[in-house]
Order: C-alpha cells, then structure tokens, then sequence
C-alpha cells in the first residue's frame, strides 16, 4: 500500500489559504488545484509499504511522535517546483519552528527506515510545504507566486502526526491508519 507520514491542518488555516488561492483558480484552467480535503504537510512520503513493514513501523511512529514537543506553523509565500517559470508543482512554503518540523521528519524518516519501509527519496533534502496544484506540463506560474508572497497564513500548532494511505485513481483520496500526539511536556 502507497503510505506517507504528516501533518493535518486546522479549518482555519485552510479557509485562509484556500481564500488566498480563490482569485487565481479561475484564470488558470492548465493546473489541477489540490482540494483542500487533500491540503498536507507530508514529513516523509513512505511510498509501498508491505504489512510486515506497516506492523513494524506503527511502534515506531508512535515512539518518534513522543519525542517531539508540539510547536507553531504558518503556511507562508509560494513557490514552484523545479521553478516558477517552467513549474510542475505549485506550492506554499511554511514558516514558524521550521527546526522543529524538520526534526520530527527526520524522526519519521529513521522510525520508516528501522521498520523496513525507507522513504525512496531519503536521500533529499526536506523540503516543507502544501502543494496548491500540479502542472500536467511545465507551466509558467511566476504571476501566481509573485500574487502570494507575501502570504502569511494564521498560526496552529503542530500537536500531531497521521499515518496516511494514498489512494490512487483519478482525484487522490487519503485514508488514516494511525495517529500518534506529540508529546506536551
């Protein structure tokens, strides 16, 4: 099955991010904008996962989600991967205890490597974000990045990490198989 690991985000900050986007869906009709209900922070994208290795890596979540105190987010600016003007990828960056959030993925990361179940891109650099949309071909998108730089969504705080099952097939549904807090103190 075709897991990742990440971070939910409150109706709030959806509804905020999602007004943000509002006037620039309409011009676009070459990207496929991301539904809110699919809006996430992965922290690592597991990819397939056997059921040996799902039974191995439940513990393991649950273990590196307690070694993390909760802290604060924002979504925040845009950009585009591999680049605004020829794009695949349309995105919002985050800003708040970055250094937090890239701890916990390194947690995720090693708790998926020890249960046999490595992220294949384990190799890269983490990079958070929300995807806002995919570009069936590399589109130039620098107007849109230029409209939400300076974006600044609301603060949350990060409390919890999902499990989540990807499934494929036309728009992408998401299923939770596991949630784990982290720790308050």
């Amino acid at each position: 099955m075709r897991l990742f690991v990440g971070l939910a985000l409150p109706p709030a900050v959806l509804d905020h991010m999602d007004a943000a986007c509002g006037p620039f869906r309409p011009l676009r009709d070459d990207l496929r904008w991301t539904s809110r209900e699919a809006w996430h922070i992965t922290l690592a994208f597991l990819g397939e996962v056997t059921d040996l290795s799902l039974s191995r890596l439940l513990p393991r979540l649950e273990r590196a989600a307690r070694r993390h105190q909760p802290f604060t987010l924002n979504l925040a600016g845009a950009g585009a991967f591999p680049g605004p003007a020829r794009a695949n990828v349309l995105w919002s960056g985050l800003s708040g205890d970055r250094r937090a959030l890239g701890d916990l993925a390194a947690s995720v990361t090693a708790a998926a490597r020890r249960a046999g179940a490595a992220p294949p891109d384990s190799g890269r650099r983490y990079r958070p974000h929300l995807t806002l949309a995919r570009c069936r071909a590399p589109a130039d998108v620098r107007t849109i990045v230029a409209g939400l730089e300076g974006y600044q969504g609301p603060q949350w705080t990060t409390e919890e990490i999902y499990l989540i099952r990807s499934l494929l097939g036309g728009h992408p549904r998401y299923e939770t198989l596991g949630h784990w807090k982290l720790t308050t103190g």
